[in-house]
């Protein structure tokens, strides 16, 4: 670990940190707006971007593969300077006359790198920092992964928003938003080569024959938990409703009002979504936080589920009401964000306390591997039911389907000392 330890750790957590959340919000969100910017439907943006949340979902099959072949500084480093390249594809691509079906390749390639990069990043952390410094830079982490949040879906949309509205060329607006991207990538792959400490113990091919024993028993030993069906019901069902609103909260703010949306630029949304949207979100992650930790998380459970569900009722009287004034719209979807950010919080522990045990790293990453797919499966048909329904019945039908979630919440068994103090998720990385 002596070579670990020779640069100083904020030379690298920060930039690595915000470098594992861009891709995500460029493939999540950036794509999103993107398409909805060159009239893609709302049909085709929620069934085809929707797909991009498979590498999450699959993402622990493979996490053992990654230490298996070569080190976690390798797979960051090459994993960068390859989703540079591929943002720059993105760039090429929205000039050209096949620009979705490309665009999607494209995509789909950075969200396959994203998620193995999730893989390296995190397992590095743990390798280049001893157990006192990986606590003492969770908030780091996590502040960073924020800021990359909110450069992206806040900095980045109002940029693409500025730049179509003064050039009047939308193609040029993104070739330039993704073409920054691609650059800050490569410039990141080379940053990382020379700051990445090398810990001793990052090397790979140290195991072969156990690392596959170990690896199916872990699969076999989370699928024989008591109440298996419950967890498994509880994963896939919480965020159903919200789910379906996510996919289409943007393309709602940017439709037109004679398509029943709010008619806001794309500028605006940067702003009231993209910036006081996740910081509201960012506020109440962390308020829920404390508050589990005081508390335990049986105790906040239903305070929780109640945060995350009730505020999508935001979306029906803003489908409804239509409001003009950029303030209230920003004003009611931070009350939204706040809502969620704080309520997700027992979603994330409940992941922990489940994952604990002999196989907590591996059982961690299938719990996320299908929250992905909770949110995967709802997303795909989203847009379509929009479509039939139009967006003031949609956010109805997303309040109904909130309806399970609660379900799932009453049947969960969780210790009333979890959570408290010693429960804390320490080095856990919101992934929202």
């Amino acid at each position: 670990m002596q070579r670990a330890q020779e640069k100083s750790p904020w030379l690298w957590i920060p930039s690595l940190y915000f470098a594992q959340g861009i891709p995500y919000v460029a493939v999540m969100v950036l794509s999103v707006i993107m398409y909805k910017d060159y009239g893609t439907s709302n049909t085709d943006i929620a069934l085809y971007t929707s797909w991009f949340y498979l590498p999450w979902v699959i993402k622990p099959l493979w996490s053992p593969l990654v230490a298996m072949f070569r080190s976690q500084r390798f797979w960051i480093v090459s994993l960068q300077l390859l989703i540079g390249p591929a943002l720059a594809l993105v760039a090429v691509s929205t000039r050209l006359a096949h620009f979705f079906p490309l665009t999607l390749a494209m995509f789909w390639l950075i969200a396959f790198s994203s998620a193995t990069h999730d893989i390296a990043a995190d397992g590095f952390y743990m390798l280049g920092l001893q157990e006192h410094q990986q606590a003492a830079f969770v908030g780091v982490r996590s502040t960073f992964y924020r800021l990359a949040m909110i450069s992206g879906q806040g900095g980045l949309v109002y940029l693409a928003g500025r730049l179509s509205e003064s050039t009047g060329d939308k193609s040029l607006a993104w070739s330039v938003v993704f073409y920054l991207l691609a650059a800050l990538f490569i410039g990141l792959s080379l940053y990382h080569r020379w700051v990445l400490p090398k810990p001793a113990g990052d090397r790979f091919g140290v195991c072969h024959g156990p690392i596959v024993k170990d690896f199916c028993a872990s699969f076999r030993a989370f699928f024989k938990k008591k109440d298996i069906v419950v967890i498994l019901g509880f994963l896939l069902l919480f965020r159903l409703g919200e789910a379906q609103l996510l996919k289409l909260a943007t393309p709602f703010l940017l439709d037109p009002l004679e398509k029943g949306g709010l008619g806001l630029s794309m500028s605006a949304v940067g702003l009231v979504y993209g910036s006081v949207g996740v910081l509201a979100l960012t506020l109440g992650g962390l308020l829920g936080g404390y508050v589990i930790s005081r508390h335990g998380l049986k105790r906040c459970l239903w305070l929780m589920v109640l945060a995350v569900h009730v505020p999508d009722l935001v979306f029906v009287y803003l489908a409804s009401a239509l409001p003009t004034d950029v303030v209230v719209v920003a004003a009611f979807l931070a009350i939204e964000q706040f809502g969620y950010g704080f309520g997700f919080c027992a979603y994330l522990m409940f992941m922990i306390m489940v994952a604990d045990g002999a196989h907590k790293t591996a059982h961690y990453a299938i719990c996320t591997g299908f929250m992905a797919l909770g949110m995967m499966l709802p997303g795909m048909v989203s847009g379509w039911i929009q479509q039939q329904l139009g967006y003031p019945h949609f956010f109805i039908w997303v309040c109904i389907a909130t309806v399970p979630g609660f379900a799932m919440a009453a049947l969960v068994k969780i210790d009333p000392a979890f959570g408290k103090l010693h429960g804390r998720a320490q080095g856990v990385k919101i992934a929202l």
